[in-house]
C-alpha cells in the first residue's frame, strides 16, 4: 500500500515487499524517521515530526512495540494478514491505519521496517492542521480502546487459573 500523497518514494516498494516475499516478517512498514534533521530536511513540518513521535510513543508503550513510525502511508501486508483482520471494521478516515495496525499486533504477526527517504511536499499533503489534530485524537482514541480490550483479556485469563 502507499499513500499516494507523493511522500514515498516508489523505488523503496520492492526492498519493503522483498522482506514480506522472503518470510523475513508479515507486515513491513516505510519508515520516514530516522534523526529530527532527516525528516525536517525533506520538509516534514516542525509540528507533524512532533506530533508523530508523540503518538508513536503511546502506540508503542500501550502495544508492546517499538516501532519507528506507525502513521507511514508506504506498508506491504502478507495475504494471510489481510484476511485474518477485521479491517471492514475500521475507519474510513486517516485512523485506519493505526486502528489495522493493533488488530495485527493483537494477533501476534511479525512487524519490520525499512527506512526510507522523507519526501514531504507541502502542496502534495492531504491532511490540514485541524484534520491532524482530530486524527491525533482519534489515534490515543485507538490506542485507549486496544489497552482496554488487552487489560480485559489478561484479567479474563487471569480468572481462568
Amino acid at each position: 500500500m502507499l499513500h499516494p500523497d507523493y511522500q514515498y518514494d516508489p523505488t523503496y516498494i520492492k526492498p519493503v515487499v522483498d522482506l514480506i516475499t522472503q518470510d523475513c516478517f508479515d507486515v513491513v512498514l516505510g519508515s520516514r524517521i530516522r534523526t529530527i534533521r532527516e525528516a525536517l530536511a525533506g520538509g516534514m513540518p516542525l509540528y507533524k515530526y512532533i506530533g508523530n513521535r508523540l503518538l508513536t510513543a503511546i502506540e508503542n508503550r500501550v502495544s508492546g512495540q517499538n516501532l519507528s513510525e506507525w502513521h507511514t502511508g508506504m506498508r506491504a501486508y502478507k495475504r494471510k494478514v489481510l484476511e485474518h483482520i477485521d479491517f471492514m471494521s475500521n475507519s474510513d478516515d486517516f485512523v485506519f491505519d493505526t486502528q489495522a495496525l493493533f488488530q495485527i499486533i493483537e494477533k501476534g504477526y511479525r512487524i519490520g521496517e525499512v527506512p526510507v527517504p522523507v519526501r514531504y511536499l507541502p502542496e502534495a499533503s492531504t491532511i490540514t492542521f485541524t484534520r491532524s489534530v482530530v486524527y491525533g485524537i482519534e489515534t490515543v482514541a485507538t490506542a485507549i480502546r486496544y489497552a482496554i480490550q488487552q487489560r480485559r483479556a489478561w484479567t479474563k485469563e487471569l480468572a481462568k487459573r
